[in-house]
């Protein structure tokens, strides 16, 4: 019988579906309802030592629907990391280990260019009890003044630097969550791994103009009338992050072998789940998908994935992840298959072209017959 049961890193999951980093996650209730519920993980909102910078405006969300359906299918937000107080998060992850000793909880940090820094918020957190850690490297559009967030996941030379400290602070297993806004993401998945993180996650949000008001002329989302660009997801987004999960499994498999993939951008289905699977991810992510429908998604989302492994024939999640990675291929490579493919149509065309008697010889084919024939 197929089960879900995985370990990634060493952590035990009853299913590879993670809450993602966001309002999913964002206080001791929250986390306690997606265990109750069954998620496989929790990362929790991003922990910063200072809450005091992070100051959140209203509205801060913007959404995409179709025209015909009205379904949602994109999301831009342009919320901040948690502005709850560091002493507080220490407090609710030692409650969450308590009441769920067995739950996965994963802290998400993000903090300064400064090693001590980095090396003060790993440590509190793992002695808080916490099974694992995520440096956001990725915030698209929260405090670059400081450069946190995507202003260091951007630059690979730094990104190599801050993971190497995080990872030297810890004995936990350490993920860095990249951001998509950049134009090879192998580069900062390769200088993450190098710095000797057990892990990537990919991808964060897409930054993006979700559109203009028509009526007032205004960008969305609208804040005293002014915005800024904020971070997109949801399912429009699902399609670039299989590309970059993609590429980055492939350099964890040539590379890295042993380290994982924590997939995420616009999972919404048990389905979705497969594909990301497919092409080497170790667990998936769902943060805005909880949004639109709530923790129970996560029923369906197993009962769907268990449908598609009891179709193949798959009992466990390592029976087919990565499975897909070996149909990629260069474009150069596309068109010898073809070609060479067309050539062996034509081939067996050929040689079914046997003359029995003088009446099949045709003066159009005429060569093609001869050829056929001495082949014969």
């Amino acid at each position: 019988m197929a089960t879900l049961e995985t370990i990634v890193n060493g952590m035990k999951m009853p299913n590879p579906f993670v809450i993602g980093s966001g309002p999913p996650g964002t206080n001791a209730k929250v986390i306690c309802k997606a265990f109750d519920e069954g998620w496989g993980a929790v990362v929790c909102k991003t922990v910063s030592l200072d809450a005091s910078k992070v100051i959140n405006v209203q509205p801060r969300y913007a959404r995409l629907r179709s025209r015909t359906s009205g379904e949602i299918y994109g999301w831009e937000n342009i919320e901040l990391i948690s502005d709850r107080e560091f002493d507080t998060w220490i407090d609710e992850f030692k409650q969450i280990k308590d009441k769920h000793p067995g739950g996965c909880l994963i802290a998400s940090v993000m903090e300064e260019y400064n090693r001590d820094a980095w090396h003060e918020i790993i440590g509190r957190c793992e002695e808080a009890g916490v099974d694992g850690f995520e440096l956001n490297m990725s915030c698209p559009h929260g405090l670059p003044e400081r450069k946190m967030g995507s202003a260091m996941g951007e630059d690979p030379t730094i990104l190599r630097e801050v993971c190497s400290w995080a990872v030297e602070a810890t004995r936990k297993p350490v993920w860095a969550k990249l951001t998509p806004n950049v134009t090879r993401i192998e580069d900062p998945a390769r200088a993450a791994l190098q710095a000797g993180c057990s892990g990537i996650s990919a991808i964060n949000t897409i930054r993006c103009v979700m559109g203009v008001d028509l009526e007032t002329l205004r960008p969305e989302p609208s804040v005293e009338g002014y915005t800024t660009p904020g971070g997109y997801s949801s399912q429009a987004v699902l399609p670039i992050a299989l590309r970059m999960c993609m590429e980055v499994a492939t350099v964890i498999r040539d590379e890295f072998p042993g380290r994982v993939l924590s997939g995420l951008g616009g999972i919404e289905t048990g389905r979705d789940a497969a594909q990301f699977i497919l092409l080497g991810s170790h667990c998936v992510q769902v943060c805005t998908g909880v949004m639109k429908v709530g923790y129970r998604c996560v029923e369906s989302m197993c009962e769907e994935l268990l449908q598609f492994m009891e179709r193949h024939g798959f009992e466990t999640l390592d029976d087919f992840r990565g499975h897909s990675l070996q149909y990629f291929s260069t474009h150069a490579e596309l068109v010898q298959r073809q070609a060479e493919a067309r050539a062996a149509k034509h081939a067996e065309h050929l040689r079914k072209q046997v003359i029995s008697d003088d009446a099949q010889w045709d003066g159009d084919t005429f060569v093609d017959q001869s050829d056929a024939l001495a082949r014969g």
